[in-house]
């Protein structure tokens, strides 16, 4: 696991792929919130992305985590609890 850890310390972003003039934060939570759709339609469609390169970095990218784990796909209630029944010990 460490090992694991470490080499993924050591990952970078290419520079092409960052612009200081490209979509930022807030067009990252955008692209993170409609990820479900844009990934429908990037199978049927060649010019439709889910993810915008170039950007302007790390904004961008934490942008788009906070638009898919919190507005998003990862925002959906995943667990539901049914009480059938009631176990009273004395």
């Amino acid at each position: 696991m460490a090992a694991l850890t470490l080499l993924a310390a050591c990952a970078t972003q290419a520079s092409a792929g960052v612009e200081a003039e490209a979509p930022g934060f807030l067009l990252g939570v955008w692209h993170g919130f409609i990820f479900p759709v844009a990934w429908l339609l990037s199978l049927f469609m060649p010019d439709v992305a889910v993810y915008a390169v170039p950007n302007n970095g790390g904004w961008y990218d934490f942008g788009y985590f906070i638009g898919i784990v919190f507005l998003g796909v990862g925002a959906r209630k995943s667990r539901v609890v049914y009480r059938s029944r009631i176990v009273r010990v004395r």
